[in-house]
This record gives structure tokens, C-alpha cells and sequence, in this order.
């Protein structure tokens, strides 16, 4: 199988991987809402739909990088496991209670169209932020773990010349966006706790990283920030 016909049936995989988590995601949404009308869970879904094509087309060329995110490799450190334990139904309850916020219960406080928006907006930037970081850095993973099969290398391009994990901070931007986006203020108590367990799980792998990967505490030094500019 020659280079291109691989990358071509990499990236159909990738693809079809997305799409069925974003089938999920509509039976989700839509029945929790129990309506169709529901005008915020299509804005949701129809982003992350936008976001899946436009990742296929940003990281079309990265082989390597795309099987790392359908399949990865060997090393995920025993305290990643744990966050993926507890961050993973934390995020399905945050989606869920903001749905039902939003569609069934209405409870107080109720949210103005401006919160609304906001969180659209917080969405954009923050899926964004996370694919600039992907098209930067050939070594990002779904998991922390030093890829040593692929002679893994620090990335010093992009937005790494600013802070050290871009992706976290998408990230977090858009954990703040989504539950305002569905519509609800309640739905921002469990997405405060998944960005706490995002914070913690950064210490961790940049710690990981300056112990593990060569020349990535010469680049700490260089960049002091880990996930927001000027503070931390």
C-alpha cells in the first residue's frame, strides 16, 4: 500500500470514528431534551461536526498523528487512566445536566442569549486553539505517554512558544463555553470540576515530560507558562 492510499484510508478511519461519537452525542442531546426544537443542541452538534471535517483537512498529511489518535501506543501512565475514569462520565453529566437545565427544568438562575453566545463563541476558540495545537505538534496524543517508538521530539512551534500545553487551554476555554452554549449556568458546577482535573493532570505531564522527554525542561526554562500566558 503505497503513502497516500494509507493516509487516505487513516483519515476515513478518523473520520468514522468521529462520526459515531457524534451520533452519540445527538441521541444524547436530543433525548435528553426530549424535543427537536431545541435550538442550542443543534449549534453544539453542528459545531463538532464543522470541527470533525476540518480536522480531517488540517492533519490530512499526518500519518503518524492520526494513528497516534485512533490507537495509541503503548506507555499511558497509570495516573491518566484515572483521569479518563473520573473526567469521562463528569463530562456526560455536565452535558446532560446543562440539557436538562436548558429544555426541561429551566431551574434559576435562567441564562440571557448574551451567556448564550459567549459560550459559542468560548467554543469556537477553544476547538480551535486545540487544532492549531494538533497541526503544530506531530506528537499529540488523546494520552500522556513519552512516544519513544516515534523518537518523540519537544514542539517549540506554534502556540508551544507561548505556553507549554496549548491544548489544555483550548480545552479549558471551551469546557467554560459548552455548558453556557446548551443554555445552562448549572451545567458550569461539574465543568469547573473537569477543569480543575484538567489543571492537575497538566502538573502531572509536564512533570512527566521535564523527567522523561530530552531538552523539554531546557524549553520550560524558555517557556515559563504552562496552560494560560502570565499567570500559570
Amino acid at each position: 500500500m503505497n503513502d497516500v492510499n494509507q493516509k487516505e484510508k487513516l483519515g476515513i478511519r478518523l473520520i468514522l470514528k468521529s462520526l459515531i461519537t457524534m451520533l452519540v452525542f445527538v441521541l444524547i442531546t436530543f433525548l435528553a431534551a426530549g424535543r427537536l426544537d431545541y435550538w442550542q443542541g443543534w449549534m453544539f452538534n453542528g459545531l463538532n461536526f464543522f470541527f470533525i471535517f476540518l480536522t480531517y483537512y488540517v492533519l490530512r498529511d499526518r500519518k503518524d498523528l492520526i494513528k497516534e489518535r485512533l490507537k495509541p501506543g503503548k506507555g499511558m501512565k497509570h495516573w491518566d487512566k484515572i483521569y479518563y475514569v473520573v473526567s469521562t462520565p463528569l463530562f456526560f453529566f455536565m452535558l446532560i445536566l446543562s440539557i436538562l437545565d436548558a429544555t426541561r427544568f429551566s431551574w434559576e438562575p435562567r441564562i440571557p442569549f448574551i451567556a448564550m453566545l459567549s459560550g459559542i463563541i468560548l467554543y469556537i476558540i477553544g476547538q480551535s486553539i486545540v487544532l492549531w495545537a494538533k497541526r503544530a505538534n506531530e506528537f499529540f496524543s488523546s494520552v500522556v505517554r513519552i512516544q519513544t517508538e516515534r523518537k518523540q521530539e519537544v514542539c517549540t512551534t506554534g502556540l508551544y512558544r507561548f505556553v507549554r500545553h496549548p491544548g489544555y487551554l483550548g480545552g479549558l476555554i471551551f469546557a467554560i463555553g459548552t455548558p453556557l452554549m446548551l443554555g445552562s449556568f448549572w451545567g458550569l458546577l461539574p465543568a469547573i470540576v473537569n477543569i480543575l482535573l484538567m489543571c492537575g493532570r497538566t502538573y502531572l505531564e509536564d512533570t512527566t515530560l521535564k523527567n522523561e522527554l530530552p531538552d523539554y525542561r531546557e524549553y520550560s526554562k524558555k517557556v515559563p507558562y504552562k496552560l494560560i500566558p502570565f499567570i500559570w
